[in-house]
């Protein structure tokens, strides 16, 4: 099960998956997961399923899950990137605070709830931070403190599924070309007068390896942590960055 399945990185794990052979489930706020779903199944000969939900709805979450018997891998990839700047006088700012908070926090909390009730031994809970887990930058400060809690929580949800032989683990990517990303970049050339250009040639020179990755790329990790060969691996963050934050 995927959350955010229906565009960006989450496309792009679903995508892995499916190609497995796996039988994947989307889970998105996005009427148009179904569409994307069935286009998905047709690629790839897969059983692929879509799912509305809005996973800050504690009781939506579980009449989506409702029909799922079983599930052996959940990965909580949903998340919310917007800017919030710390001084800006207007109050959408805050509401804007809060709604991050719901989906990048209480959201991965409800899922994984809810979810971990229909898992067994072997099960893998997979949480997709960022960079911005290990570091930050001005004017995400709601994003960036949310996905340093995604971190902890991947923590300590490892250590109370341990017992039951679950494993949870975080993915932490780099900068990913999707339509969040790049809005981003237009956010912070706004905040700082800067050309979106330089931004990118800044961002992508702190990098070891060049150049933007695509969501496709995220899948290989995904499906490693899932794997029996990931067993032994929990409580673990993984950067998948071209090497910009080291740690």
């Amino acid at each position: 099960m995927v959350t955010g399945g229906s565009r960006g990185i989450g496309l792009g794990i679903a995508q892995g998956f499916a190609m497995s052979q796996a039988d994947v489930f989307l889970l998105a706020n996005d009427p148009k997961v179904s569409e994307v779903a069935a286009s998905l199944s047709a690629q790839t000969g897969a059983s692929v399923t879509g799912i509305d939900c809005d996973i800050t709805d504690s009781k939506g979450v579980q009449q989506a899950l409702a029909p799922v018997e079983s599930i052996d891998v959940l990965i909580n990839n949903a998340g919310l990137e917007r800017i919030t700047p710390l001084l800006d006088e207007d109050d959408a700012v805050e509401d804007m605070f809060r709604r991050i908070v719901d989906i990048n926090v209480m959201g991965t909390f409800l899922m994984t709830r809810h979810a971990a009730r229909k898992m067994g031994a072997g099960g893998r809970v997979i949480l997709t931070g960022s960079i911005w887990s290990r570091t930050a930058v001005p004017g995400f400060s709601a994003y960036c403190c949310t996905k340093h809690a995604n971190l902890g929580f991947m923590r300590s949800i490892a250590h109370e599924l341990g017992p039951k032989g679950i494993t949870v683990n975080a993915v932490c990517p780099g900068w990913v070309k999707t339509e969040a990303s790049m809005l981003s970049l237009k956010n912070m050339s706004l905040q700082t007068g800067r050309s979106e250009d330089d931004l990118l040639a800044e961002i992508t020179g702190a990098q070891v390896i060049d150049g933007l990755m695509e969501p496709q790329d995220m899948a290989s990790t995904y499906l490693y942590l899932a794997s029996d060969a990931a067993r032994n691996i929990t409580g673990q963050a993984w950067n998948v960055d071209r090497g910009e934050v080291m740690a």
